[in-house]
């Protein structure tokens, strides 16, 4: 336990030499392009997936909505790979990175925002006055709506990093625990490595839902904007 908890969250170096662009291109091993014309289980298998997925979320959008196919697919790829990544020993994740979150929720969510200021500038700006709106509370409404606006990449980037900080954070405190226990109690050491066990796995289906939620929010702003 004499390591410091928030070690695994610190920028991964080599030779002095920050490697997190090496280490956020890595997941893109994982999905090799087909060049067969037939292909193994496992491609098979990722294809049906992206396209189950792909299917699901761009059923809601109309012609302009659905250019976004690829971004959108690629987004959610790259987060749940990058995700589970972090789940390996000795490993980094890259989107407990509160930068690199915003990174990824500001361009997205401003390209949402122009594209509906350029094609529904009319149904745009009426979001920020709803019907019926008393004129006294008019300025009012208009300032809580801009200020909704700005902060929704906000919130895209903090619940990211918030959960896939938090679900590490047990693994490593559960894990320092079991290792702290086996000298005193093996029974209670084994209760608690069963415990670990099952946030584990409970971890791996966070780290898919957290992916396949910021790309269905980033769907659902675009929809709203085209």
């Amino acid at each position: 336990m004499n390591e410091n908890l928030f070690s695994s969250f610190t920028t991964p170096t080599m030779m002095g030499l920050p490697i997190v662009i090496l280490i956020t291109m890595f997941p893109g091993i994982m999905f090799p392009s087909p060049n067969r014309l037939i292909n193994n289980r496992l491609i098979s298998i990722q294809q049906r997936l992206v396209q189950l997925t792909s299917k699901q979320m761009l059923s809601i959008h109309n012609q302009k909505g659905q250019t976004w196919a690829l971004m959108l697919m690629s987004l959610i790829l790259f987060i749940g790979s990058t995700n589970l990544l972090g789940l390996l020993p000795h490993s980094f994740t890259p989107t407990t990175q509160l930068s690199l979150n915003l990174g990824m929720a500001i361009p997205l969510w401003a390209g949402t925002v122009i594209t509906g200021f350029r094609y529904k500038t009319k149904a745009s700006l009426a979001h920020f006055l709803p019907q019926g709106t008393p004129l006294p509370l008019i300025p009012m409404l208009i300032i809580i709506e801009t200020i909704s606006l700005f902060i929704q990449p906000m919130a895209l980037a903090v619940r990211l990093t918030a959960n896939i900080t938090a679900g590490h954070l047990l693994i490593h405190l559960i894990g320092g625990a079991t290792l702290a226990l086996m000298s005193i109690s093996t029974i209670t050491a084994m209760i608690t490595f069963t415990i670990l066990v099952l946030l584990t796995i409970l971890e791996f289906a966070v780290a898919l839902i957290q992916a396949y939620v910021f790309t269905l929010l980033v769907s659902l702003y675009l929809h709203d904007n085209t």
